[in-house]
């Protein structure tokens, strides 16, 4: 069967997209400056974006609710419920109501951040923005489609639109965070959780298993690394004495996807997730210098610093890969195969074989064992397994070992793998002792939601909240209506 590409990404992007409703969003439906909804503390340039040319009407599609500085616009709630539908084992259990009520709790996580003034990076959204649309191109290969779908008739003002989206979802990340992340669980607390459950409802936890993995990957010739480090001293003497664009140079030859397109810019502090080699080269140039080639796991580099903002810089960078050779692919593969016969054949355990030879060092040390990111713990949930994995281990039988697959990093780099299962837990309902981490996982979370149940309660007292006639039917809870 055939996938749209541009239909993909569009579901994969909407449940996104959609839950945060820019206030800017088209408008279709006349209200006038007496509109029962519009309190006449709000900013006037918040309702200037809306107007389409006349000077006495706003043009807007219907306001369902107006929460602080923010509109919640009727196609945006028709628009969320029907993606909400979609994705819902019950589509019945979406209604109007219930997905009014979540926009609304959204917008007012937002207010009340911009009213506490809590920071955003805006060089950083700006920068994941342009991260979004490249990455959006290199899959429709067309800025027009691209246009099209968001309504809009420029590049610019799709940057503007997708910012808008990206800011309000970290002020709601942010604001939700200040209000709950030193929360913690008592062992007596998630007991008492626990307890409170009837046995029948008490959760049930799918089939878990633990995996290990050995990862073999193709050596690098030193004829290869001495070649690209070559061509980044090329490139680089060509800014530094011939003149030319270093941006220019990073559109042409880099190969780091998410940056060549804005040539090879980004911008970083000392805390963002990027490699210490690369954050440390960044940190100790000066406005204007161009590194010499570098290595990370990603490739080799060479960097130049743009311009300096306080604690963060902006840069560019050119990424290169040596080229990996037929010979030094085949011999990877020869030497993994080999290590699956010993390990088959009880001649070496898969433990000491991860130790041993496994050329991933982020598992080597702990015998190959793979960490679950979501909850740090060995346990993966099959039923919530990365798709490629998952592939992997499903008909795996607890210390069985896979056949030698390749598989792409996600540096670009090809690698060579074996995984087994050390243990395997069957689908059962939820045991104290035996489920405790999970179980715990689940209090904080019920005690999360009910102190931000409790804040929201409290806020919405304090914040112009005003809902269309139609939605006050749906019997809001929480002082919305107060």
């Amino acid at each position: 069967m055939k996938i749209d590409p541009l239909k993909y990404m569009i579901r994969c992007l909407t449940a996104c997209l959609i839950l945060l409703f820019s206030s800017n969003m088209d408008a279709q439906v006349t209200v006038d400056e007496d509109d029962n909804l519009l309190n006449s503390t709000i900013d006037s340039t918040k309702l200037q974006e809306l107007r389409t040319g006349s000077k006495d009407k706003i043009k807007v599609d219907g306001i369902a609710a107006v929460v602080g500085d923010y509109l919640i616009l009727e196609s945006d709630v028709k628009k969320f419920m029907m993606n909400q539908k979609e994705r819902s084992s019950d589509p019945s259990s979406v209604t109007v109501c219930t997905v009014l009520r979540r926009i609304m709790e959204n917008k007012l996580f937002a207010h009340q951040a911009v009213q506490d003034s809590i920071d955003i990076p805006v060089s950083r959204l700006q920068d994941n923005t342009e991260q979004q649309i490249a990455q959006m191109l290199e899959q429709i290969k067309s800025m027009s489609k691209l246009l099209e779908f968001y309504n809009v008739d420029s590049e610019q003002e799709l940057r503007d639109k997708l910012f808008d989206i990206n800011k309000e979802q970290l002020l709601t990340n942010r604001m939700q965070s200040k209000v709950t992340d030193d929360m913690e669980v008592t062992p007596e607390e998630v007991r008492n959780f626990f307890e409170s459950i009837p046995d029948d409802e008490k959760p049930i936890f799918g089939t878990e298993v633990e995996v290990a993995q050995i990862v073999i990957k193709p050596q690098v010739g030193k004829k290869e690394r001495q070649a690209v480090i070559d061509e980044l001293n090329g490139y680089r003497k060509d800014v530094l004495e011939g003149g030319s664009s270093f941006r220019s140079k990073a559109v042409i030859y880099s190969e780091d996807k998410g940056s060549r397109s804005k040539g090879g810019k980004i911008v970083l502090s000392r805390d963002d997730a990027y490699v210490q080699e690369f954050k440390e080269k960044a940190f100790s140039l000066n406005e204007g210098e161009i590194s010499k080639p570098f290595k990370t796991e990603f490739g080799w580099h060479i960097l130049m610093v743009d311009k300096i903002r306080g604690r963060q810089r902006v840069v560019r960078h050119i990424l290169r890969f040596p080229e990996i050779t037929q010979k030094a692919i085949d011999k990877a593969r020869e030497k993994i195969e080999l290590i699956r016969k010993r390990i088959v054949d009880g001649e070496i355990t898969f433990s000491r074989a991860a130790r041993e030879f496994s050329d991933e060092e982020e598992t080597k040390e702990d015998g190959g064992q793979l960490i679950n990111s979501a909850n740090q713990s060995k346990r993966f949930e099959l039923s919530k397994m990365d798709p490629k994995l998952y592939t992997r281990v499903v008909n795996l039988e607890k210390g069985e070992i896979s056949r030698v697959y390749q598989e792409e990093q996600r540096n670009g780099k090809k690698v060579f793998k074996i995984i087994t299962v050390t243990e395997k837990y069957d689908e059962h309902r939820a045991k104290f002792s035996k489920d405790y981490p999970k179980i715990k996982e689940l209090a904080l979370k019920q005690k999360k939601l009910d102190e931000l149940r409790k804040w929201q309660k409290e806020k919405a007292k304090d914040t112009y909240v005003k809902i269309n006639n139609n939605y006050k039917k749906c019997g809001f809870t929480g002082n919305w209506l107060n």
